[in-house]
């Protein structure tokens, strides 16, 4: 008599075999399930792209990296566990300078700094730019790091491709492909007056202080913010950033001028309330006590068409000139007052720090 284990084989062989049986006469495929091979043969042009795309996302890596910051809580005094933050950055200088957003390191008390080879330093904030979002951080190197050379953004044209680079999520190195949608203010000011680079490229949280790569491998922009749907980034100028970043090595932060005025677009509108025919220079809505503007004696509903020869065309153009002027600079300013040009000068004042809203992820 055959034994029960004997007997629940047999019954399990059995309909294994009817099974497969069963599966071969409903028409499974007698070959290999897939199939391999071109269907179409790829555009030479694409086989390059492809290639290049791909030698391009290799060259820059090894300078990108991770930055894992510990932050001091907001109440001091309770056992709660310091917040964490990651975000990105790229090495521009062989000896261990690397850019990222000033609203990674905010509130930081420690610096992690994760290189390409998984390497982790510990980092010092050099100096930081609220107002930008831009931070400078170093790292002791025991050797030479590579670096991402700095591009021209003023050469950068809406429609090209370009590459945003990144740890989103705190993921590995990621590379995404866009191109360059609009070049104009962001959805969030931040440097009043200055084009930030928009792009379509995916820029995610934690993609914050990464680069975005033009086709020459050059860093043309710093990513720094999002839509709130992620379909649009941010990215800061590099142009602009060369201008801050000594700086930022030199006194830690950056001195952006000031008028101590609230500004106004001159449209049809309003162009009669500021005595004009048509539309032309920057009105004067308001006048801050004590502030450089009112130290020189200018009003409200006065009209600047012009600062030290330069013509201004709208709020940006005057936001732009201001804040870039040093700081004790005398200017000129070319006014239209109660229907007649007059001039006035006015020295430059220190924007207040202070006053600026906190870097925070946007």
């Amino acid at each position: 008599m055959r034994s029960l284990t004997g007997w629940i084989l047999g019954v399990g062989a059995a309909l294994a075999f009817a099974g497969a049986a069963a599966a071969q006469g409903a028409g499974a495929p007698a070959g290999p399930l897939w199939q391999e091979g071109e269907t179409v043969a790829p555009e030479a042009e694409l086989v390059r792209l492809n290639s290049a795309l791909t030698r391009l996302a290799e060259q820059l890596k090894p300078a990108l990296v991770q930055i894992r910051v510990r932050r001091a809580t907001e109440q001091p005094d309770t056992e709660e566990e310091p917040r964490r933050a990651l975000g990105s950055g790229f090495v521009i200088h062989p000896s261990g300078y690397v850019v990222t957003n000033a609203h990674v390191v905010e509130r930081s008390t420690t610096v992690q700094v994760r290189l390409a080879s998984g390497r982790r330093l510990t980092g010092t904030v050099v100096g930081r730019d609220r107002r930008v979002d831009l931070a400078l951080v170093k790292v002791d190197a025991p050797t030479t790091l590579p670096v991402i050379p700095l591009g021209d953004s003023e050469r950068l044209a809406v429609g090209e491709l370009v590459l945003a680079l990144g740890h989103p999520f705190g993921l590995e190195q990621t590379v995404s492909l866009g191109i360059v949608s609009r070049k104009g203010a962001p959805l969030q000011a931040a440097a009043p007056g200055f084009d930030f680079i928009q792009t379509d490229a995916a820029v995610n949280p934690g993609n914050s202080g990464g680069p975005l790569v033009d086709m020459r491998g050059q860093v043309v922009g710093v990513n720094t913010m999002a839509a709130r749907n992620g379909s649009i980034g941010f990215a800061i100028p590099i142009n602009l950033i060369k201008g801050l970043l000594p700086q930022l090595l030199a006194k830690g932060s950056v001195e952006w001028g000031w008028l101590g005025v609230r500004i106004d677009e001159i449209t049809e509108d309003n162009v009669k309330d500021y005595g004009l025919d048509a539309p032309r220079g920057v009105g004067i809505e308001g006048v801050l006590p004590g502030q450089p503007a009112a130290q020189a004696g200018l009003r409200a509903k006065d009209v600047v068409l012009e600062v030290d020869g330069r013509s201004i065309g709208s709020p940006r153009d005057l936001q732009r000139v201001i804040a870039t002027t040093p700081v004790g600079t005398a200017v000129k300013l070319s006014l239209w007052r109660d229907g007649q040009p007059q001039d006035l000068t006015v020295t430059i004042g220190r924007f207040p720090e202070q006053d600026s809203p906190p870097s925070e992820p946007r």
